[in-house]
């Protein structure tokens, strides 16, 4: 984004990308740090069920801390984190849920 504020309500609807081109879901909601007069999470939904189908079931959503935000603009790009949680590692630790 260029620094100009926008409102909240902008981020409703968007796709959520990971930085590696991997969709995500789309953002439902907001939550918000009213003290803080910061946004600290966006609620995703419409879920890539291949991510997800082990964490969360159905119609269910999860939510996405905003510091894994790296970018806003036509889609919301977040960290790979979120590929990287299903992803055991060599050493056979099972997969983290959100």
């Amino acid at each position: 984004m260029d620094g100009t504020p926008q409102e909240i309500t902008s981020l409703v609807g968007r796709e959520v990308y990971s930085n590696n081109g991997v969709f995500v879901g789309e953002v439902e909601d907001v939550q918000l740090n009213v003290q803080a007069c910061a946004v600290t999470g966006i609620a995703l939904g419409e879920l890539n069920h291949e991510l997800f189908s082990d964490v969360v079931g159905g119609e269910n959503g999860v939510m996405i801390p905003y510091r894994w935000v790296r970018a806003v603009g036509d889609v919301v790009l977040i960290n790979d984190t979120i590929e990287r949680l299903r992803q055991p590692d060599a050493e056979g630790d099972e997969e983290v849920a959100v």
